[in-house]
């Protein structure tokens, strides 16, 4: 593998000559690949017990582990597609899995696509607190709402706004803020080929301009005693313990936190550093031939805490929304307490709109709350992002089948399957022959059919469908 002089340079100033030799040995070596399981849906524990693979934990991640892809094709298991588990690059784990946020919290993860770090921080609130994700890029958004949508977000709001807008409308908010800033990717090198060939000298201070302006804004937005992360999946101390150093110099009420320190794991220098920033040696970096995983770099700040701090934001109230007779037939059948007043139409979209939810016209918001289906001609289609929130247990007609029955991967593709009525799950007396029927795979949604003259007719969404 090629790499740039001028890569070279800096990273043996840094790490010296004998080292940077032990780097350049770890990027001829195979990339690791991991997941990360959604606590949210099944415990580790039991994961553990259903998986057909062999794991190994990712020492940083409770719910991280390692994979061979040799032997378990994660990407094309059931399991992926009911939302079971996240692939991750595990270096890239560390971030959400450090940032100690608690049921209840208000979060912001402020540059979130494709979104799996959100899906963390979805867990760690557990429906309790809210979650607003946003980034930039619209096209980068939409990967960022369906992996929130198969995650099951319920208390979230995802925006595709600049820093400095949210700031306008967030001011103090947030418990807790996770930037995984725009970064020149070195440490994405053995993974992207592509980021070497996109590398150059100027790079890192292009990108350390971009790191403090978003820098500026969240922290605007981190409420007193509130605490933020910083990450970077880059080795530059300029993009790494500079940044650090600009938010301290913005902010005197932050202070760095300690990070738990794993085997391998490198704490940030002010040698490396045109800051003498208190306790930089809290901040951690990641590198390839310390850690199995492909580099980032951490830092933990707290703000003071300030007793006569008071939030400003309002709750948003959703429009009053009458359902019609179709969309209530509907919901007779979904074994969930809803409070009727929390639903909102907008345009054929309907949508549950979460307490808590905070009121801010203007932005630019690509989902509120839950997404539960739209009215067309007066009928009601659920969507897939509402199946993938139902179990078993929560809808009255449910076929529930084994992960290596042939119907699951025909109807991840988008097939029409077959059934007997020996196998399907009724709760109650159905009088509609036609009605949606739950698919689930091990107990474990899926996404809706309709029975139909002993068959199934596909529901399952064609954007998420299984590629043969």
């Amino acid at each position: 593998m090629k790499l740039p002089s001028a890569f070279e340079n800096n990273m043996i100033k840094m790490i010296g000559e004998e080292d940077f030799e032990l780097y350049k040995e770890a990027l001829a070596k195979t990339v690791r690949h991991a997941l990360r399981v959604n606590t949210g849906k099944i415990s580790v524990e039991d994961f553990i017990k259903i998986c057909p693979a062999e794991l190994t934990p990712v020492p940083w991640c409770k719910n991280g582990f390692y994979y061979d892809e040799n032997v378990f094709q994660a990407s094309k298991h059931p399991y992926y597609y009911a939302g079971l588990y996240y692939l991750q690059e595990p270096s890239a784990m560390l971030p959400a899995a450090t940032l100690p946020v608690d049921e209840g919290d208000k979060v912001l993860d402020i540059c979130a696509a494709p979104g799996g770090k959100s899906t963390e921080l979805l867990q760690k609130i557990n429906n309790k607190g809210f979650l607003v994700t946003n980034d930039i890029s619209a096209s980068r958004a939409k990967a960022l709402v369906k992996n929130i949508e198969v995650f099951g977000g319920k208390n979230i709001l995802i925006t595709c706004e600049t820093p400095d807008r949210l700031a306008e409308y967030f001011t103090e908010y947030f418990d807790k803020i996770l930037i995984d800033a725009p970064c020149s990717g070195e440490g994405m090198f053995r993974k992207k080929n592509s980021m070497i060939t996109a590398w150059s000298e100027e790079r890192p201070a292009e990108f350390a301009a971009i790191q403090r302006s978003i820098l500026k804004e969240a922290v605007k937005m981190l409420k007193p005693g509130g605490m933020l992360l910083y990450s970077t999946c880059t080795f530059s101390p300029l993009e790494d313990e500079d940044s650090v150093g600009y938010l301290l110099s913005l902010c005197s009420e932050l202070s760095l936190v300690p990070i738990e320190k794993h085997d391998g794991f490198v704490p940030g220098n002010n040698d490396w550093s045109v800051y003498e920033t208190d306790g930089i040696d809290r901040t951690m970096h990641l590198f390839p031939h310390k850690v199995e995983g492909e580099g980032h770099y951490v830092a933990l700040l707290k703000r003071e805490s300030n007793d006569d701090y008071k939030p400003s934001v309002s709750l948003y109230m959703p429009e009053k929304t009458k359902i019609n007779e179709e969309t209530a037939e509907f919901m007779s059948h979904v074994k969930m307490d809803f409070d009727t007043r929390r639903f909102e139409q907008l345009g054929d979209k309907l949508f549950y709109i979460p307490d808590g939810c905070p009121n801010c016209k203007g932005l630019r918001i690509l989902r509120r709350g839950m997404f539960l289906g739209e009215i067309k001609k007066k009928r009601f289609e659920p969507s897939q992002a509402f199946s993938i929130m139902l179990t078993p247990d929560t809808f009255d007609t449910v076929l529930d089948l084994k992960n290596d029955d042939i119907r699951v991967s025909k109807y991840l593709r988008g097939e029409t399957i077959d059934y007997d009525d020996t196998e399907l799950k009724v709760t109650g007396k159905q009088k509609n022959t036609n009605r949606y029927v739950l698919i689930c795979v091990d107990g474990f949604s899926l996404g809706f059919g309709k029975l139909s003259n002993g068959s199934i007719k596909n529901k399952y969404l064609p954007g998420w469908r299984m590629m043969s």
